[in-house]
């Protein structure tokens, strides 16, 4: 595919990432959504007359050789979604952007992937809680993900880069500036074990409503998101949120009913949101991450017989159960099965009631 017509997909006014994979699901390519005319363009679903009418492909097309020009003397990456290097977490999102920009050396496809979020406004409390966390998660061989802000983002990616553990810091404004300014010196450390990504192009100014947007992608990366400290009200727990829309698992460390950077956390966990966290291997053992448990081992000896009362994507699913000696995370049934996640979980939760499968900790499945 060419790089400049990925780019420009991006530049088209009007059409988001679910619209432009639509048209190149139609067409079969970047390229061929370039060439085709209004009566065609108007065809694909969700564009319509006017807005096939005022696509403005030509500006777009001139804007990505600019962009171009960019990351190439930079040395930027841009992932496009169908890259076998774009995080394949995040690519299951609805809403996950049709390209990223990224810089450094990180694997955004590591088997365990951990978003480690907060208050910008730190306590000593919480900068302990993050540095003990990740001293114990480095056994695990994680990548940590954040948001590169003032306080616990900050405090993640710096006892990261002490442990040697990647980290990747998601940005909510172009690669040719950096916010905020003072983390400098940590974001360049990074891009030697790590990196930066973000989904912006160059000139992007750090907005206000941009950082909502990177907080998707935060959450959408990785397998689980980790609330270290929070008010009641910020990106935190709009990243939290996040994570429970797309089905990822949530926990966070509970703090004094008083303290005003706990009060976020506390909410997490009282409403259900998140699950209640005092260590990494608690939080490893509820990931499955944790072999030396046993989980699943005595699966694969038993044998089955396939169930007469379930519909095909059922039967598929628990085939595909059947095949794994230990439990598979909803993600990876999701790439298996080629369903969507919200079919996927209706028939998930079909099966479990009918008592054919059973939910396993870290979101994951397995035959009951």
């Amino acid at each position: 595919m060419s790089l400049k017509h990925q780019l420009a997909l991006s530049f088209i006014k009007g059409v988001g990432s679910t619209l432009s994979k639509s048209l190149i699901a139609y067409f079969g390519g970047p390229e061929e959504v370039f060439r085709a005319s209004v009566t065609h363009l108007q065809k694909v679903p969700g564009i319509g007359t006017k807005t096939a009418a005022s696509l403005n492909l030509n500006e777009a097309l001139q804007r990505a050789e600019l962009e171009l020009a960019f990351v190439e003397k930079q040395g930027i990456d841009v992932i496009f979604y169908t890259d076998s290097r774009y995080p394949r977490k995040l690519k299951h999102c609805a809403d996950a952007p049709i390209l990223l920009y990224s810089k450094g050396n990180a694997n955004l496809n590591t088997q365990h992937i951990v978003s480690i979020v907060g208050t910008r406004n730190a306590t000593d409390y919480g900068r302990t809680l993050c540095k003990q966390l990740l001293e114990d998660l480095k056994q695990y061989d994680v990548l940590v993900v954040s948001g590169l802000a003032h306080g616990i983002d900050a405090a993640a990616h710096k006892e990261s880069l002490r442990l040697d553990v990647p980290t990747v810091g998601v940005l909510g404004h172009g690669l040719d500036r950096l916010y905020p300014s003072q983390n400098r010196s940590i974001a360049d450390k990074m891009i030697v074990n790590g990196g930066l990504l973000t989904e912006f192009p160059s000139g992007t100014k750090p907005e206000r409503e941009n950082f909502p947007k990177r907080n998707r992608i935060v959450a959408g990366m990785a397998d689980v998101t980790v609330v270290v400290e929070a008010g009641i009200k910020g990106g935190a727990l709009i990243t939290a949120e996040i994570a429970n829309s797309y089905n990822r698992d949530v926990f966070a460390f509970p703090g004094r009913i008083n303290d005003e950077f706990s009060e976020g956390c506390n909410f997490l966990i009282r409403n259900n949101k998140a699950g209640l966290l005092t260590n990494a291997a608690d939080l490893a053992f509820l990931m499955g991450w944790d072999n030396s448990k046993g989980n699943g081992k005595a699966t694969g000896q038993k044998q089955f017989a396939l169930p007469i009362d379930l519909n095909a994507n059922e039967r598929l699913i628990f085939e595909i159960l059947h095949q794994h000696a230990v439990p598979l995370a909803i993600d990876d049934l999701s790439i298996k099965t080629n369903l969507p996640l919200s079919q996927l979980t209706m028939n998930l939760l079909n099966m479990e009631m009918q008592g054919y499968i059973s939910a396993r900790p870290g979101k994951t499945y397995a035959i009951s």
